[in-house]
């Protein structure tokens, strides 16, 4: 360890022991991927505070690997996964997602992708179940008496385990599968009329037709889709508890939700006081760019350089893709740099390098970049907001085709279809965000409104890990809605009991009128007679 470590961590002994307090331990459950890339900005700025943080990883874990983190303490448990099973599960599907879903009728799409869902909840719930009747583990770990468990939401457990350790539980995450973490777990009002569910790739401003087709998608997650196989997931719950529950009464628990988007990028809805979002919380100002990789840029000239990224997931195209997207490239004046792993195309242009890896966030914040080709991934989506740079988006997958509409929607991005697409509709994209002045003013409108906060993204989400570790739990935060039942929440019984009412005071003036009329008629008889 060099001097300059071994002086921080003593700055660090030395600010919890005159604090009592102000160092918490912290216990993670994470999601591999993008989402770990997301979670790992919190932990490393929350270990720079001088908290302790323990990850729970898998032995089958892709991205996360203990051996180069010094950092983080980590409970590594077996599972009979080997690493090479679960990334080549993960492209198969992604793969599937990417190339086959979008070819089908949207009710297809759904069916496919809770199947393709209902698989990825079985793997991590065997993952789970790994730690939770792994008796030592579970002694281990309620002896560590942690403050607070951070967990994805993307994949289920911290809620179990913060029940098992009586540990209050913060929750980072994108957004669950038509809102249905947010909406019935979490309680957040979302109105149809104006919030696009999930999916749906709708803007908050819908035609007649677009809101019934919100509605129906609506109506299909909340009563139809489910993301997980609940049904096993709350026996399990119920079994490892040693009580009836369900998982979305587990995850209504939760304390603090950090949702990984911003009013930048998300359309506006209201939200509750246990909610943020801190969307962009891992971009920083770009640093200088490695001697060759700037030359290259440099060489540009005035035409500036467009960068192409289809993320961590994607490592390969089809050859036959592969070559549409290098003969459309071949066709711009400005050097492209490709974030590219696979057989070189044999249409690539001399303007075109391959790379593959890339430092992503310093060639955005590069003032030679023009445009930005990306899959529409949380993550490179803000860095390019971050830094204003239009995009070029091709989605495939999972939240990206959202994220791109929005970006549509917001001025700031073209989107071209994976499935049909040709070398003229990527040209004809890239010429359009490049020439025409308004994506680049879009887009550096939303970087102005992106840096435009009070606190940074980051700075905001460990300020609420801290505030739940100091408060031991933040439930004062959380709405009574947790402890209606859906009939209470809607206030149906309510208005059942005013219908009653109204029913039984229109039954009692109907009788009494009549009454009185054959009593007026009685006595007119009487009168004639």
């Amino acid at each position: 360890m060099s001097m300059k470590q071994t002086s921080v961590l003593l700055l660090i002994q030395l600010i919890c022991y005159f604090r009592p307090g102000a160092c918490g331990k912290v216990l993670v459950w994470p999601t591999e991927y993008s989402h770990w890339i997301n979670i790992k900005i919190i932990l490393d700025e929350l270990v720079h505070r001088g908290h302790e943080v323990t990850v729970l990883v898998s032995s089958a874990s892709v991205l996360i690997k203990p051996s180069n983190e010094t950092s983080f303490n980590f409970e590594i448990f077996s599972v009979p996964l080997s690493n090479e099973d679960l990334e080549h599960s993960f492209e198969n599907w992604v793969g599937e997602w990417a190339y086959d879903f979008r070819k089908d009728s949207i009710w297809t799409f759904y069916s496919k992708m809770q199947k393709l869902c209902s698989e990825y909840s079985d793997v991590i719930q065997s993952f789970c179940k790994a730690v939770v009747w792994n008796k030592t583990l579970m002694k281990k770990l309620q002896g560590s008496k942690f403050d607070v468990i951070l967990a994805d939401a993307a994949g289920p457990c911290g809620e179990l385990l913060a029940e098992l350790l009586e540990t209050p539980l913060v929750y980072s995450l994108r957004f669950g599968m038509g809102y249905r973490h947010e909406k019935y777990s979490g309680g957040l009002p979302l109105p149809p009329s104006y919030v696009p569910v999930v999916l749906s790739e709708l803007s908050d401003h819908m035609t007649f037709v677009e809101r019934v087709k919100n509605m129906l998608q609506v109506l299909y997650f909340d009563f139809w889709f489910q993301p997980v196989n609940e049904k096993s997931w709350n026996q399990f719950y119920s079994d490892a508890l040693g009580r009836p529950t369900t998982l979305p009464e587990m995850m209504g628990k939760a304390d603090i939700w950090l949702i990984r988007t911003f009013w930048d990028l998300q359309f506006p809805h209201p939200f509750l006081p246990n909610f943020d979002f801190v969307g962009g919380l891992h971009c920083k100002p770009a640093k200088p760019l490695p001697k060759e990789m700037e030359e290259f840029v440099q060489s540009s000239g005035e035409h500036g350089v467009v960068v192409f990224s289809l993320g961590s997931m994607i490592k390969n195209l089809t050859e036959e893709k592969a070559n549409i997207v290098a003969s459309a490239l071949a066709q711009i004046p400005q050097k492209v740099l490709w974030r590219f792993d696979g057989k070189k195309p044999d249409t690539l242009g001399s303007n075109t390098r391959l790379y593959k890896w890339i430092p992503q966030n310093d060639l955005l914040g590069h003032p030679k970049t023009k445009a930005f080709i990306a899959h529409g991934g949380t993550n490179g989506i803000y860095e390019a907001i971050y830094h204003g740079i239009p995009i070029v988006g091709i989605p495939l997958f999972a939240d990206q085709p959202d994220n791109i509409n929005h970006m549509v929607a917001k001025g700031a991005a073209v989107r071209v279809d994976f499935s049909t697409l040709t070398a003229t509709d990527l040209l004809t994209a890239l010429k359009t965000v490049i020439n025409d002045p308004s994506y680049k003013e879009n887009a550096m409108r939303l970087s102005r409104i992106h840096h435009d906060q009070p606190m940074k993204p980051l700075d905001r989400a460990v300020f609420w890990i801290e505030y739940v570790m100091r408060n031991k739990g933040a439930k004062h935060l959380r709405p009574a809605l947790h402890d209606l039942s859906w009939v209470q929440y809607h206030s149906l019984d309510v208005i059942a009991f005013l219908l009653v009412c109204v029913v039984t005071v229109v039954f009692i003036m109907a009788k009494c009128c009549l009454f009185c009329c054959h009593k007026t008629g009685n006595m007119g008889k009487k009168k004639n007679e």
